[in-house]
């Protein structure tokens, strides 16, 4: 039995370069993702929108939040460093997706608690298959708090029958 399909994914990109918030857009959109992309441009924004703090006051739970590090007002280290203190964020999904490949650098994000870090590809081909490659992984891998089964919907056979239905279509 297949898996009903779900509500679309909702990603926070947080980056102040437009010309990267496009072609992530574009890049979803070629890698036939089925997910809401939201966008702010730094991080006083991104708490905003996490927090639902006007103007975001509708904006919803994102399931993975992709956070660029160099921006202006907060940038990406401060918006991690929040993110991990407020009980309320904490659970979320953070990539690191940046421009950035210094070791130091991927030390300490791993040191603030991102889940994933990325350096985004300089070629468009390539950034499009990094895109299709991280929401594969996160979207159909992960399990995601945000995207969890509520209690009600769930059941302790679930995973027994999950793993039958696998092995039958196997043999």
């Amino acid at each position: 039995m297949e898996n009903a399909p779900s509500a679309p994914a909702e990603i926070l990109l947080v980056d102040d370069d437009e010309n990267y918030a496009f072609l992530t857009q574009q890049a979803f959109h070629l890698a036939k993702l089925v997910a809401n992309l939201h966008h702010v441009t730094d991080g006083k924004q991104c708490l905003q929108f996490l927090r639902r703090q006007p103007p975001y006051s509708d904006a919803p739970v994102p399931d993975i939040v992709l956070l660029d590090l160099d921006m202006p007002v907060m940038d990406g280290r401060q918006v991690l460093a929040e993110i991990v203190k407020d009980n309320a964020l904490k659970h979320l999904a953070v990539v690191v997706l940046t421009s950035r490949d210094e070791r130091a650098e991927i030390l300490r994000m791993y040191q603030l608690r991102c889940n994933s870090y990325i350096c985004k590809p300089v070629e468009f081909d390539k950034y499009v298959d990094v895109i299709r490659k991280l929401a594969d992984y996160w979207l159909s891998v992960v399990m995601l708090p945000t995207r969890a089964l509520s209690p009600a919907g769930s059941s302790r056979d679930e995973p027994a029958s999950r793993l039958s239905s696998i092995l039958s279509r196997a043999r």
